[in-house]
């Protein structure tokens, strides 16, 4: 199997500042997701469910939490080589920090020469989607490609938010445009979409470490994938093929999750991906017995929910609790509660995220707000209902009008 052969780089040292200030203290693919999960383990359980069993997940920017997350959920089994190592930045070339995707791996060239792998996998580790990553892996066996990248097609409208690149007929890359100001060139056969890249790349071995020592080299070089490895690579004619994400398919997958992909790198868009997991027929299933979602599971007692006495009721409608919650005498709507939350009597809570450890005071009301880990709200206390109030005391408050308490804040 061409799995077997393949290596994985999972970039994930990456600072995440649009989503600050849940990247405050902890690298945007820790960021909890969902209630259970983090960003990463998205990536991850691609991999694993695609039978990819050589992971190497590279960090850097505050991997405190990370490194935990992975090392206590992600044991796999090395006596038969199969391991989610992490690989900590260690300045082994000219003493920096990774200055740029390309720049990373390099940094860690000798893990590329040191494995028998004929293939590389190089995929971020800050997005939410599902894949079967083997069928992009075949397709790129096909074409004999040095490089497929994977591309999501997005209304045509929408492509100066984005690197676009186009293709030919054959869906070989004929150019990479960075947020192009102009209209580009459509994808072959709808002149409605174009080729958004998701950031995805799957190398030929050699191909990869011989494009890494000729970039660092260049002194004028940002050492980044986009920037300047695959335009390099077109310049020097070779063969690079875009791989449609929407094509994709996976055991158990359902229709409406088919080119289901989220960049999750604002406080608005992290929101409404936790929100829409609310819906009765969510574009993103987690439940899927046929692709299942790992990750360190907790061992907490079964979410609690006490008090049915007139206005004291413990209650969730169109909410998701995870284990260790306890609902006492207060009531939940449109939440997704992450282990050990408390919410006390009389308190209501509305189109919210509550992590880890969180405590809702009685008789407190909030609406439209992420509380991070380990925050302690008194009785009594109203959160999202006036920006200014907000800001005021401290808190983060998001475009959309999300309200984001800092983790540990003390009210």
């Amino acid at each position: 199997m061409a799995n077997e052969d393949t290596l994985v780089m999972i970039l994930a040292g990456g600072e995440g500042k649009r989503l600050y200030p849940l990247t405050r203290d902890r690298a945007k693919p820790a960021v909890p997701f969902g209630g259970r999960y983090r960003i990463i383990d998205f990536v991850i359980n691609n991999f694993i469910n695609s039978g990819f069993y050589r992971l190497k997940i590279l960090t850097q920017y505050k991997s405190d939490s990370l490194n935990k997350h992975i090392m206590r959920g992600w044991p796999l089994s090395p006596i038969i080589n199969q391991y989610v190592d992490l690989v900590p930045a260690q300045m082994r070339i000219d003493g920096h920090w990774y200055q740029g995707t390309a720049d990373a791996v390099y940094q860690n060239i000798h893990h590329l020469k040191d494995e028998d792998c004929d293939y590389v996998c190089v995929f971020g580790g800050d997005h939410i989607y599902k894949m079967d990553v083997s069928k992009m892996l075949d397709y790129h066996i096909e074409r004999n490609a040095d490089l497929t990248i994977s591309a999501i097609p997005i209304p045509i409208e929408q492509a100066s938010e984005y690197g676009i690149m186009e293709v030919d007929e054959d869906w070989k890359l004929t150019g990479f445009i960075e947020k192009p100001k102009n209209k580009p060139k459509h994808i072959p056969g709808d002149e409605t979409k174009c080729l958004a890249s998701m950031g995805n790349y799957i190398f030929n071995k050699e191909e990869l470490i011989s494009e890494l020592i000729d970039d660092a080299k260049k002194q004028d070089s940002n050492h980044d994938f986009g920037k300047n490895i695959i335009p390099d690579m077109l310049k020097e004619g070779k063969k690079v093929f875009v791989y449609d994400f929407a094509r994709n398919e996976f055991p158990g997958m359902e229709a409406s999750e088919r080119g289901y992909w989220r960049d999750v790198g604002t406080i608005d868009a992290y929101w409404q991906a936790n929100m829409d997991l609310l819906a009765y027929d969510p574009e993103l299933n987690l439940y899927s017995k046929e692709w299942p979602l790992r990750t360190f599971n907790y061992n907490y007692p079964p979410a609690k929910f006490i008090w049915e006495e007139l206005e004291r009721r413990g209650m969730a409608t169109n909410s998701m609790v995870s284990e260790g919650c306890v609902i006492s005498g207060g009531s939940l709507s449109r939440c997704i509660l992450s282990p050990k939350v408390r919410i006390n009597s009389f308190s209501s809570i509305v189109d919210s995220i509550l992590m880890e450890n969180v405590n809702v005071g009685r008789h407190s009301h909030i609406v439209k707000a992420i509380i991070d880990k380990n925050v302690d709200i008194p009785p009594y206390t109203k959160i999202g209902f006036n920006k200014e109030e907000d800001l005021a005391r401290g808190f983060y408050v998001s475009e959309g009008g999300v309200t984001v308490v800092p983790k540990g804040a003390k009210l």
